[in-house]
């Protein structure tokens, strides 16, 4: 295991390298939350598909193709489904807004009066999320070290906190690449592979397994649907997919580069499915199947292998975890602390910003929020109903008013207030009427909140014209009138609406 080990150490030292390069970097706001809108296609590919698959889609992939075979490859599936959708059909209007976080750009669309009450249920969501791959650094550390749980969330979150403290985004995409290529080459080009030929090939799989493992769609049409709602919905307005969308330096950057990691979710849903299969051969009887993917790592494969390939799963997990981390804090600063202190709009790019004091107060920020995610997730034990209830929130809350912001003109901001109210206190209620992990909420609240949108908005007087023609403006990437860098309307324009 020495050489494991190693490799796990330098892995982790450069981890914390490029958290100390990127801090050299991010001189200005724009630097430390969105990478200056810089990065090109390569590199955006790499750090989007590296944030969307995490440990869920990493160690839960793998215990869904235990537990279902094939079409355990549905749930991350559904994820580069909606990455696809995102990147396609709405990620050139999302990165020409130039914005820095979702609430902002509901601001913008509605005239103003909808983004704080959208940023703290964007910053739970965030925040939840952060958490739920904080824990799972228990899992992998244990097999790596055989530490304790609260050793591990501490070890691995404190190196995902410094990095993405010192260097923002800069620091994170950097890490996320090279965690990009780590997950390729450990998960796709060695465990698959091997997993695979240890199984005796898919002839050998078939021969030992029930013909329902081998079933596409054999784990539920009710649960693919779930699936849908949740995560292909949820990539579509999650804070931390739309952060990555605004580091883009082109439309075309945006839209090809973000098919591109799309693509790249879909093979490793599959990847994932199949090495699971090919753990059911091997360990028929394992007490869960989310051990499955430890146990075939630990037992199968050679010295060296099975470090890189752990280094994989960390990097999986490292990649979610420092994503959901500066979005938990760009909201928690920009849309939530910075209104109730009421300088919203004050900062950005005019002529007296301070960009050292924005980037000093964005990065305490991600220390705070940072050590706040290590302490929730010592305490916390279910990981899978947390993450429920955030995408729950998420969705149930907030889909209806961003997709209705960007596709239908004549819905308003009352409209847009009462969904993310009616959607989200529906979903909390059903979920105590019906338990976190059934599938009524996200649909009763989902509907909720589309009728709720659609009756409010028709009902009140449309949003003001000059709003919606400085908003076509912005999505041209033409701005009508003088805007700080944050997208907020500069104070000697005061919006139409008086807000």
């Amino acid at each position: 295991m020495a050489v494991d080990y190693a490799v796990i150490v330098v892995y982790l030292a450069g981890m914390l390298a490029m958290g100390w390069w990127g801090m050299r970097r991010a001189k200005s706001k724009s630097e430390f939350l969105v990478a200056g809108r810089r990065l090109g296609p390569a590199m955006y590919s790499g750090t989007m598909a590296a944030i969307v698959l995490g440990g869920a889609s990493t160690i839960g992939g793998v215990g869904l193709g235990y537990q279902y075979g094939l079409s355990g490859a549905w749930m991350v599936f559904t994820i580069g489904l909606g990455l696809l959708a995102l990147s396609v059909f709405f990620s050139a209007r999302i990165a020409r807004l130039k914005v820095y976080t979702v609430s902002e750009m509901l601001d913008l669309r509605y005239g103003g009066r909808a983004g704080i009450i959208s940023g703290v249920v964007m910053w739970a969501y965030t925040l939840m999320l952060a958490v739920t791959s904080t824990i799972a650094y228990a899992t992998i550390f244990d097999v790596l070290f055989d530490v304790n749980r609260t050793v591990a969330i501490v070890l691995g979150g404190t190196i995902v906190v410094a990095y993405s403290t010192l260097g923002g985004m800069w620091s994170i995409t950097l890490t996320d690449m090279v965690q990009f290529v780590v997950k390729t080459i450990g998960l796709l080009l060695l465990l698959l592979p091997i997993a695979v030929i240890k199984a005796g090939g898919f002839s050998g799989m078939k021969a030992q397994l029930p013909t329902e493992y081998f079933d596409p769609l054999g784990i539920g049409g009710e649960t693919i649907f779930t699936y849908v709602l949740i995560y292909t919905f949820g990539m579509l307005i999650g804070q931390d997919i739309w952060q990555r969308v605004f580091t883009a330096r082109s439309d075309t950057t945006a839209r090809w580069g973000g098919t591109v990691a799309g693509t790249y979710c879909l093979v490793y849903a599959i990847a994932g499915a199949v090495i699971g299969t090919a753990a059911k051969v091997m360990y028929p009887d394992l007490a869960s199947a989310d051990s499955a993917f430890a146990t075939i790592v630990k037992d199968e494969l050679p010295v060296g292998v099975r470090g890189l390939v752990l280094a994989a799963a960390l990097a999986a997990v490292m990649s979610t975890s420092s994503g959901a981390l500066i979005a938990c804090a760009t909201v928690a600063n920009n849309d939530i602390w910075s209104r109730l202190r009421g300088v919203v709009g004050r900062g950005g790019g005019g002529a007296g910003d301070e960009p050292h004091d924005e980037v000093k107060g964005n990065r305490a920020f991600i220390l705070i929020m940072g050590i706040a995610v290590i302490l929730i997730a010592i305490a916390l034990n279910d990981v899978v109903e947390a993450l429920t209830v955030a995408y729950n929130l998420l969705v149930g809350g907030l889909l209806v008013p961003i997709i209705g912001g960007l596709l239908w003109r004549r819905g308003t901001a009352a409209g847009a207030l009462s969904a993310v109210a009616v959607g989200g206190v529906a979903v909390v209620g059903l979920m105590w009427h019906y338990g976190i992990l059934a599938n009524q909420p996200i649909y009763y609240g989902l509907l909720a909140s589309l009728i709720v949108y659609m009756v409010v908005s028709l009902a009140t007087p449309p949003t003001d014209a000059a709003v919606l023609a400085a908003w076509r403006e912005r999505l041209a990437g033409n701005p009508a009138r003088p805007a700080f860098e944050d997208g907020t309307l500069a104070p000697d324009h005061p919006s139409p609406s008086g807000v």
